[in-house]
């Protein structure tokens, strides 16, 4: 891996930078998976989502094209976000930004899974 820059120093800086953050993932499932239209319009509502104040790091992201058993691709979007705390996520849920998100496009997801993790002890 070093060729691409990677050593095992780097990496523990990376994985200490995570340490004891919230780390929240969500995955949409749209009403009309196939409509791009859609999909770009969730994405662009996520871009905007981005610009609250207790967010550390996001991620947007479609599924890769890995293909193994035990990796979901069924979804059409996902939402990776790094917050400094449990609190700061729950300043999150309320911001004026995220609910403005919700009510913009919440008529085109079908599902939402989140996935909410802290640090193993």
């Amino acid at each position: 891996m070093s060729g691409f820059g990677l050593s095992a120093a780097s990496m523990e800086g990376d994985t200490a930078q995570l340490k004891n953050k919230f780390i929240h993932h969500v995955f949409f499932w749209l009403k009309n998976p196939d409509s791009q239209e859609d999909k770009q319009k969730l994405i662009a509502g996520l871009q905007k989502l981005t610009k609250a104040k207790t967010i550390e790091s996001a991620h947007i992201g479609v599924p890769a094209t890995t293909n193994r058993e035990v990796i979901e691709r069924s979804y059409q979007v996902s939402w990776l976000l790094v917050f400094k705390n449990d609190a700061d996520q729950e300043v999150y849920q309320s911001d004026p930004i995220h609910l403005k998100f919700i009510e913009e496009c919440s008529m085109l997801w079908e599902k939402v899974v989140v996935y909410d993790s802290v640090q193993a002890k």
